[in-house]
């Protein structure tokens, strides 16, 4: 008799995800014994790959770290784990060397717990994300991670869409989260871009939480994820069941669909900004504005937005709004002056060419 089948979808989630990672480092040379290298080098020729848990304590992460240990061993892959202790409540260092002890019953090693200071830029919930996604880049740098697996679950996808939506953001935004990305603060070292998979965006919440009852794995309900107080907690908790019950079920399963489209829809606009941005520059690299006004204007934004954030703007604190004034410069020039982005940097119009600039 087989799993049950809440864990058999998990555990095929995982081990699409791991033949993912061993396909992307079949580029590297084997060893003599056949074995894949590490990710690495400082961790010793010939060490089989490390791949890591990002670990709450909850249901959708103790059910990815469960599939995990079973099913790293099986292709020679080394399966680790780490909790990230936010100290935002009382006792969580506590619960953080729970979840350490959890994560070594699993038969993960090496297994840790980090802790982090959590600021205030973005708000509580930008910030505890930032803060974590630095102590999960720490780690996987130290020891050598090929990658990082993450727990969001296709209800996670379905909220940040409806996130997405509420902001206004843009077709990127809607795009909600990718299977594969290197983190919230964009391309990073060599192997940063790849280094996190969300082996569980087609898997609903309820398989995971069920996955753990039939494993009887202890997890852990974060008090926060009731909280009203952030916002994807009302989301959760009021927003979705309200739409559900106007618009009938399947209407996460919908969010999540759109977000594939969207993202497919997005990646062909970055491709086609990226192709058209050398074509809109004069001899000397100036963006000129003639031949931006030409471009399409979903393309024409992107290839705005590339200019800002190579000149030094933050990715994650650059807006549509701050796109939008810029592209002002361009569709309707009546010979206002420079527009302030974050990051100091500034965009003006000069002589028929844009310029844009650190102050």
């Amino acid at each position: 008799m087989g799993p049950h089948p809440a864990v058999a979808a998990i555990r095929l989630a995982v081990r699409r995800v791991l033949h993912d990672v061993l396909t992307e480092l079949t580029d590297r040379p084997r060893t003599p014994s056949g074995a894949f290298p590490c990710a690495d080098p400082r961790t010793g020729a010939g060490t089989p790959p490390l791949v890591l848990v990002a670990c709450s304590g909850g249901a959708d992460s103790m059910a990815l770290a469960s599939a995990l240990a079973f099913e790293a061993p099986k292709l020679g892959i080394r399966a680790g784990g780490i909790t990230v202790d936010h100290g935002l409540q009382d006792g969580s260092d506590q619960r953080a060397a729970e979840v350490v002890i959890r994560m070594t019953a699993l038969g993960l090693d090496p297994v840790e717990s980090v802790a982090v200071r959590v600021g205030r830029d973005g708000g509580p919930e930008a910030a505890a994300r930032d803060a974590r996604y630095g102590a999960l880049d720490e780690a996987a740098d130290r020891l050598g991670a090929a990658a990082v697996l993450l727990g969001h679950t296709r209800d996670d996808q379905a909220e940040t869409v409806l996130l997405g939506l509420a902001r206004g953001s843009g077709i990127r935004s809607l795009s909600g989260m990718p299977e594969v990305s290197g983190g919230p603060g964009g391309p990073g070292r060599p192997g940063r871009d790849h280094r996190y998979r969300r082996p569980f965006l087609q898997v609903d919440r309820q398989t995971a939480r069920k996955a753990c009852m039939v494993q009887s794995l202890a997890v852990w309900d974060d008090p926060h994820n009731m909280d009203p107080a952030y916002t994807r907690s009302r989301l959760r908790h009021e927003g979705l069941p309200a739409l559900e019950k106007a618009l009938g079920k399947g209407v996460v399963e919908a969010l999540a669909r759109t977000a594939q489209l969207s993202r497919d829809d997005a990646d062909a606009l970055d491709a086609w900004a990226a192709e058209a941005e050398g074509g809109v520059r004069d001899e000397d690299g100036r963006l000129e504005c003639a031949k931006l006004y030409a471009l399409p204007p979903a393309v024409r934004r992107r290839v705005l937005r590339r200019a800002v954030v190579a000149a030094g703007s933050p990715a994650g604190s650059l807006f549509a709004r701050h796109i939008e004034e810029v592209d002002r410069l361009i569709t309707g020039w009546r010979g206002q002056g420079a527009i302030n982005l974050p990051g100091r940097v500034e965009a003006q119009r000069q002589g028929g060419r844009l310029v844009i600039r650190q102050g």
